[in-house]
């Protein structure tokens, strides 16, 4: 029994700028909502999916923007993309999928507490997106991501194959690179070759050196860096902090209330109809009614 985790906001994102624009009878934009309704159609139509839960950014802030201001926002995202975020997850709750609704934490939180809590109990988790954060979690051999857009998965070895660094070193890692993503710099000069070098050997910020001279690994620049640290150490703990997934989102469920029991059939009829997705009603796999 495997254990697949959907990335709602990542799938909503991507549907609103890879799929087509559409409106519903009452003339609201509803392309990125069935997008994700098809996408999620066709992955409960796969073998093997039983048990399946979804999480969005119900609001883009977070407890994040309260420690950080800088962390990222809603500013600048469209209206009409904003808009499908309560429609999505009424929609992915209509073909019977549990979804968190994130209002204090994050979607990947979400994602991480349950992988965290469930990965004991399942053959596999599979974490359904690309999402360079969710690698810290890719250390537990039966925790591993999956990119839907490219169809590859990413385990421990993936991880320290494309950052150069071991999963439980990535918040680390994007502390000195930075992520634009979620709006925070890094530090000055460390670069992503340097960051993984230096914490290929040390691991943790606190391990690493704050006198170059006892930097047991070669980099160029190693004084500056170093220089860099030192001064702005407490910023990057606060970075860190902020790159830190939460594995303590109070979720409600039991691992069998995830198992997928099909699509009530009036409660999805009734969607379709509103939102105008004639096309999408024979979709469903397996109807909770029992309908074939």
């Amino acid at each position: 029994m495997k254990l697949h985790l959907i990335d709602g906001t990542y799938e909503l994102f991507r549907a609103y700028f890879g799929a087509p624009k559409r409106t519903a009878p009452d003339g609201r934009e509803v392309g990125a909502t069935r997008g994700i309704l098809a996408s999620t159609l066709a992955l409960l139509a796969e073998p093997g999916v039983t048990h399946v839960a979804a999480a969005f950014d119900s609001i883009i802030e977070s407890f994040r923007n309260d420690v950080y201001p800088g962390y990222k926002t809603s500013a600048g995202i469209e209206e009409d993309l904003l808009a499908q975020f309560p429609l999505a997850e009424r929609a992915l709750r209509a073909i019977g999928v549990t979804v968190w609704s994130m209002y204090e934490y994050e979607t990947d939180d979400a994602l991480a507490t349950a992988a965290a809590r469930w990965a004991g109990d399942v053959e596999q988790v599979v974490v359904m997106t690309p999402d360079k954060d969710m690698a810290q979690l890719y250390g537990d051999p039966k925790v591993v991501g999956y990119n839907v857009r490219t169809r590859t998965f990413m385990d421990r070895a993936g991880v320290v194959e494309k950052f150069g660094v071991e999963p439980e070193s990535i918040p680390d890692y994007l502390a000195l690179v930075g992520d634009s993503a979620d709006g925070y710099p890094g530090l000055p000069g460390w670069g992503a070759k340097t960051a993984a070098a230096v914490l290929a050997r040390y691991r943790k910020l606190e391990r690493i050196p704050l006198e170059f001279s006892q930097w047991q690994v070669p980099v160029r620049g190693a004084e500056k860096l170093a220089a860099t640290l030192r001064r702005q150490i407490g910023d990057a703990l606060l970075y860190r902090f902020l790159a830190e997934l939460r594995r303590d989102v109070p979720l409600p469920e039991s691992l069998g209330d995830l198992e997928w029991q099909g699509v009530p059939n009036a409660r999805f009829i009734d969607l379709c109809g509103e939102l105008g997705f004639t096309d999408l009603k024979e979709r469903p796999s397996r109807w909770a009614d029992g309908r074939a």
